[in-house]
């Protein structure tokens, strides 16, 4: 049980909850999920298996693709429907060329406020437990990186948006900060993760199906979480020396910070690093 499962998030249901159903199935092994997705959203959920759980952080680096809706002249505690959702006051109309013309403004490195009801911490604590208890919540705005921004449909106050951003970005403070923009606000009211990475809604597994057949009939190669790392292929005795500990030569002249050591079976024994010009060793081990 080495692998990711590239599972679609029902809606009403945590990330945890999904992790929780799979370690149940695949116990003793260790499970983790790659980019925790609220229970209003759905959509890709990549769930590392075993040794894999030591591979999200790179899944989580990578780029994802959302489907946001949002209702104009909103808001609410929490960005989204699920909070004290308050109508404005006769609130602008803005018009579709408007909105496209505003959408410009929020596409490359923007700096970006996350909401108070996030996972963030703040003073040792969870930002959403601190605004839960109604404690002041003054996160600092941050680079976020949206790579592309299209508008999917638009009937006011009903607005969907198609956003193709790094990590670390709140598709809902997009929202929120786009209606602002246009003398308005906005709440979000559905989420639906297209993608991450290489990990598409269309080859996504049903949560509803998983059986440990499923699983390990769709257990996808840990190799996929690696993206462009730099691949290094090695024999089955170096692959013996680096599960050792040992050094092998870098007969590749590789000088790149991290590698993905692959052996003769086309499988990931490990991480490593270069430690000088003739000499790699492994970092994360996974023979």
């Amino acid at each position: 049980m080495f692998g990711l499962l590239n599972l679609n998030k029902p809606p009403g249901v945590t990330s945890r909850d999904v992790v929780n159903r799979v370690e149940r199935l695949v116990r003793p092994a260790k499970v983790g999920h790659a980019g925790t997705l609220d229970p209003l959203a759905t959509g890709v959920l990549v769930v590392g298996v075993g040794p894999a759980t030591r591979l999200v952080e790179y899944v989580q680096r990578m780029p994802k693709t959302y489907c946001g809706t949002f209702l104009l002249g909103r808001t609410s505690n929490t960005e989204d429907i699920e909070g004290q959702v308050r109508e404005l006051p006769d609130p602008p109309q803005p018009t579709k060329g408007a909105i496209c013309e505003a959408m410009l403004r929020f596409v490359g490195t923007i700096d970006q406020v996350p909401p108070a009801f996030s996972a963030l911490k703040l003073r040792g604590q969870r930002a959403y437990d601190l605004a839960r208890r109604g404690q002041p919540v003054e996160l600092a705005a941050r680079p976020v990186e949206v790579f592309s921004l299209e508008l999917v449909s638009y009937a006011y106050p009903e607005l969907t948006l198609l956003v193709r951003c790094g990590s670390g970005t709140y598709v809902r403070s997009l929202g929120r900060d786009l209606a602002r923009s246009l003398g308005t606000d906005a709440v979000m009211s559905a989420l639906r993760r297209e993608a991450t990475g290489p990990f598409s809604i269309d080859s996504s597994l049903e949560c509803e199906s998983l059986t440990i057949a499923t699983i390990q009939l769709h257990l996808l190669s840990p190799l996929l979480a690696l993206g462009d790392l730099p691949r290094i292929d090695v024999t089955d005795a170096e692959a013996r020396r680096l599960a050792m500990g040992q050094t092998i030569e870098n007969r590749w002249g590789r000088s790149e910070p991290e590698l993905a050591a692959v052996n003769e079976q086309n499988e990931l024994i490990a991480l490593a690093v270069p430690i000088n010009e003739r000499e790699i060793r492994a970092n994360k081990g996974f023979a």
